[in-house]
């Protein structure tokens, strides 16, 4: 049997609110620039408004983390 994202169910650590999907912002401070995704796919709670992203976003925000550290090393290099 396969469980949708419809069918899941997840509850917050924090408050034990229901977790729903949705978008919610992202930041980092890398190499000394600081990061900014806007909407970032993510588990919202209803409730308190904690966030917490599942490890496809986890590895979808790392793949563009690695291509922004590729980007930065080039314009060093230009420098």
């Amino acid at each position: 049997m396969t469980i949708t994202n419809e069918e899941a169910t997840m509850n917050c650590i924090c408050c034990k609110g229901t977790m729903e999907k949705g978008l919610a912002p992202f930041h980092t401070d890398r190499k000394g620039d600081h990061i900014t995704l806007d909407r970032a796919p993510a588990w919202v709670c209803t409730q308190c408004g904690e966030v917490y992203f599942d490890e496809p976003a986890v590895e979808a925000i790392q793949e563009v983390l690695c291509t922004l550290d590729q980007g930065t090393e080039k314009m060093a290099k230009s420098a």
